[in-house]
């Protein structure tokens, strides 16, 4: 019987697994994660002042929404360097996923705050505070301009991660909810309705409720071990099943240690007169090059008459 251990042969930190879907470097995406951190405190700290002189809910809504996009992108970062750390005692697989308690704090942020931002709009839609529309217009005006450059900065960054993706789903929802009170501060200044600001604080909500549900489900995915959205466990089991010469398998498991790092282990059996090493590579390359799937852990037996009964593992030599 023999259990092969795929990461021995490419590297045993499991970097090379993961790294090789990144278009841009770990060190590319800090520097770009930074700029946009700084971008964003600094406007963060002035909307809230001037959404407390305007009284406009919307406005603080929208700070609001920018304080979980600082916190998320100096989550990014923590969990990039986390992330870089190498594979050591009980960590068998390093600290990868931290990226993932990341995107999940991000996602849990979201939707706690977004229910506080329903509520407070509620009470403004019952008895609206005066707002001075005028000012609410030209700050989320600011807003979305200082917002167009972070999403342009963001998207330097890797995406394909699901932490610095969950930053980006961030600012994009940011700049959606700045326009909807860009929208909102303008009627205010042109009708005086004041009940618009609350309208827009329940769009900017419904905006992160939406942006939250994505990240805890995505993140929850991982948790639970499923396997990754763009693979199909039965079509990888049909695919091994296909390869001339497998009878047999058995408890196939894929699943994610991370975003773009699948993995897969699982039990062949082999006919008796097959090279079940020679198959093991085999089934390895269609792995990688059909799936993806470069961390594959296969144990090969031969089975007799096609069963699941067990002679050994064996070169053809031996």
């Amino acid at each position: 019987m023999h259990a092969h251990d795929h990461s021995d042969d490419h590297g045993h930190d499991g970097s090379s697994h993961h790294g090789h879907s990144h278009g841009v470097s770990r060190n590319a995406d800090k520097r770009w994660l930074t700029l946009a951190l700084a971008l964003l405190l600094a406007f963060m700290v002035a909307e809230v002042v001037v959404g407390i002189m305007a009284r406009s809910l919307a406005l603080i809504s929208d700070a609001g929404h920018m304080l979980t996009d600082v916190g998320s992108i100096a989550l990014a970062l923590f969990a990039i360097r986390m992330a870089a750390r190498p594979a050591h005692g009980r960590y068998t697989f390093g600290f990868k996923r931290v990226e993932i308690l990341s995107a999940q704090a991000n996602g849990l942020t979201l939707l706690l705050l977004a229910a506080w931002f329903v509520y407070e709009a509620i009470q403004r839609l019952i008895t609206p505070p005066p707002v001075q529309g005028s000012l609410m217009t030209l700050v989320a005006i600011a807003g979305i301009v200082v917002n167009l450059a972070v999403v342009w900065i963001m998207g330097k960054a890797n995406r394909q991660s699901l932490n610095i993706q969950g930053s980006y789903a961030h600012i994009l929802n940011d700049l959606y909810a700045f326009i909807a009170t860009a929208v909102a501060g303008g009627l205010i200044w042109l009708t005086g309705w004041d009940r618009f600001d609350a309208i827009a604080a329940l769009v900017v909500a419904a905006l992160m409720l939406k942006a939250g549900i994505e990240l805890v489900r995505d993140s929850g995915r991982i948790f639970l071990e499923a396997s990754p959205k763009n693979l199909d466990p039965a079509a990888v089991r049909a695919s091994i099943l296909a390869t001339a010469g497998v009878t047999a398998v058995n408890d196939l498991h894929i699943w994610e240690v991370t975003s773009g790092f699948p993995a897969l282990s699982g039990h062949i059996f082999v006919r008796p007169e097959d090279d079940c090493h020679g198959k093991r590579r085999e089934l390895e390359t269609m792995l990688r090059d059909g799936y993806g799937i470069e961390h594959a852990t296969l144990q090969m037996d031969h089975a007799r008459d096609s069963s699941r009964l067990v002679t050994g593992c064996r070169h053809d030599a031996a």
